[in-house]
Order: C-alpha cells, then structure tokens, then sequence
C-alpha cells in the first residue's frame, strides 16, 4: 500500500502559500508509518516548531491500474474518505529555501490521517463533494471538490502514468485554503457534508 498526495490543487491555497499555479498535478508520498488512523491523537513532534493542518479527501483504489486513461478512472475508486495531510510548516520551508527534498516535513510519522470511508454512490457527482474542518468547533477549512484544479479521475489517471496503482492505495487530492497551525489540546473535527467523519485531539 502506498501513499500519494496532491500538493497546490487549490488556487486560494496556492495564493496563500504564495506558489505558482502548477501545469500538472504536483505529487509526493507518505510511507505507511504516516498513518493516523480511528481518531488517535496527533502528538507533536519535536524537530520544528510550526505545524499545519491541511484537510484532504482522500479515495482508495479498489483494482489494479497503469496507464489509466481519465474516462476510465472512476472505475478504480468506490469510496472516499477525509484525512489531514499533517506540514511540518517552518522545516519545509528550510528545506525548499535549500532546493532539497522536504519528505522530512510532510512523510514523518502520524502526519497522514484517515478517517473511515463512505460510499461514492451517497454522492451526486464527485465533482460536488462538500468538506471541511473545524479546531475547537470553529470552521478552519472548508472546500468542494468542483474546485479542484485537477479533478479526482484527472489525478488518478496521472499518477498511473509513474506508479502502478493496487488495491489499497490511497490519494489525497489537495487542501483548500485556510491551513494553519496546530497546538496540544487542540480538538480538529473532520466533514464531509454534514457528516462527521473523524474527531481526534492534538496533543
């Protein structure tokens, strides 16, 4: 099982990060050791001081894919969930001023939480997925997936392009705008729609 996330899928949360608008989807991976999964409490690390919360959906392949063409990628996913790409803000930061790879800041341990998954057929069309997240029951990140820049079956037929997809691998689609800090005590709540779909504590 493998991990891949989408990096600046939203315009407003390339505009408040101050990055360019990418031409492709931009894609980097967690190890399985990132997961946080069935509510566990986020623990801060302590090698950087900053980190952020950038709340995600997320889908599971159910079947084997390479080279997927986009007419066909809705065939490889039937479900979708809510995680939170967990940023080691000031050490990527650090990292990119150097030119070097800031796996260290997004792939450490606990920084990919996953919430249970619901089926994609509850939904209209997967290009109008509401979600959001609330710190202390105060709405932090809201955003749908019609503004996405690049659409869930777009995404997928990209990265089968490099990486085989297998039954259980899971894709995080990208953060909207209004990732922030976290800190201990801190209570983050996950949505989709109206529905809650994880409730955890910083710690």
């Amino acid at each position: 099982m493998k991990i891949l996330c989408v990096g600046r899928n939203y315009v407003e949360h390339i505009e408040e990060l101050n990055n360019t608008k990418p031409s492709e989807p931009v894609i980097f991976a967690k190890p399985d050791s990132a997961l946080l999964l069935k509510n566990k409490p986020f623990f801060i690390p302590d090698f950087a001081a900053e980190f952020h919360h950038e709340v995600e959906l997320v889908i599971r392949i159910n079947r084997i894919g390479k080279n997927i063409a986009p007419q066909f990628a809705h065939r490889y996913y039937d479900e979708v969930g809510l995680g939170i790409d967990f940023t080691a803000r000031d050490l990527q930061a650090k990292l990119k001023s150097k030119g070097l790879p800031w796996e260290k800041a997004k792939a450490f341990d606990g920084s990919a939480v996953l919430s249970r998954f619901v089926d994609k057929a509850q939904f209209a069309a997967m290009n109008d997925i509401n979600f959001s997240l609330t710190k202390n029951d105060e709405t932090v990140q809201k955003g749908n997936s019609g503004q996405m820049i690049f659409s869930i079956d777009e995404i997928i037929a990209h990265v089968s392009q490099f990486f085989t997809m297998k039954i259980g691998d899971l894709i995080y689609t990208g953060t909207p705008a209004g990732v922030g800090p976290v800190a201990i005590n801190d209570r983050l709540k996950g949505y989709i729609g109206d529905e809650l779909m994880f409730d955890f504590l910083v710690k």
